[in-house]
């Protein structure tokens, strides 16, 4: 249902919150390693989640990304939106320009439903909420 970019993305922040749990920004080479996520696609989302603000980075020896918010104050629905723009909350869900209440798709009303529970799902998680329970060993399977 999430682009690649966004699934990336949500592994990646697992990892870099995790790694802050332990005290520890991280490097992309450990991180893409825990991750299971191809380096240069993920450096890229990596950038634009630093300067959407949901991470920081720091450079040098004893750099990497890092989380300074509550990982509670991070909502799923923030990451989605700072990755793929909220149109997965808004846009039809067969593509069509011209669909919406008044001259809507065969499936608007039926999208209408998937996309408002896909929405309260991701303002109701935090990236807390998908530590709990969260071990690194879920992407070596």
């Amino acid at each position: 249902m999430f682009s690649k970019a966004c699934e990336y993305g949500i592994r990646a922040l697992t990892v870099i919150a995790e790694a802050g749990k332990e005290g520890r920004k991280i490097g992309i080479k450990e991180l893409c390693q825990s991750a299971k996520t191809p380096e240069p696609f993920t450096a890229k989302i990596l950038q634009n989640l630093v300067k959407k603000k949901i991470i920081s980075s720091q450079k040098g020896p004893s750099g990497g990304f890092y989380i300074t918010k509550d990982f509670d104050k991070i909502t799923l629905f923030s990451i989605v939106e700072a990755i793929d723009g909220d149109d997965i909350f808004t846009k039809c869900g067969l593509g069509l320009d011209q669909c919406n209440a008044k001259k809507p798709c065969p499936l608007h009303y039926q999208f209408e439903t998937v996309r408002t529970k896909l929405n309260q799902m991701c303002r109701n998680n935090t990236l807390a909420d998908l530590l709990e329970g969260y071990h690194l060993e879920v992407y070596n399977r």
